[in-house]
């Protein structure tokens, strides 16, 4: 199948199919992120920063309350500035997975 056929089938697609074949992608693409890792088990697969279990919405909920870059690698020594570069992007490509992460843990 070629490309051009694909996107002529997923334009084709309802809306609720369309969110689903989003969620089967961006759960594909979050596993491939460069600097983020999702491990079953290890954070509840939250996506977290490769080598550690720093999850990426940790540290944009921390941002969020006003935390600066510098203040979070105080905060964190063990991140660097590319690990917040790779979350913040993360977090940009995935603002529904993150901003759910956030609640669940405010409701936990």
């Amino acid at each position: 199948m070629s490309t051009q056929e694909l996107q002529q089938q997923l334009l084709a697609l309802s809306v609720p199919e369309k969110t689903e074949i989003m969620q089967v992608l961006a759960k594909n693409l979050g596993s491939l992120w460069s600097g983020i890792s999702k491990t079953p088990g290890i954070v509840g697969g939250d996506a977290c920063i490769t080598g550690t279990r720093i999850p990426v919405w940790d540290i944009v909920e921390y941002r969020r309350l006003g935390a600066s870059d510098l203040k979070i690698l105080e905060a964190y020594p063990q991140l660097t500035s590319t690990d917040l570069q790779n979350a913040w992007a993360y977090a940009a490509a995935f603002p529904a997975e993150i901003s759910a992460a956030i609640a669940a843990n405010e409701a936990a």
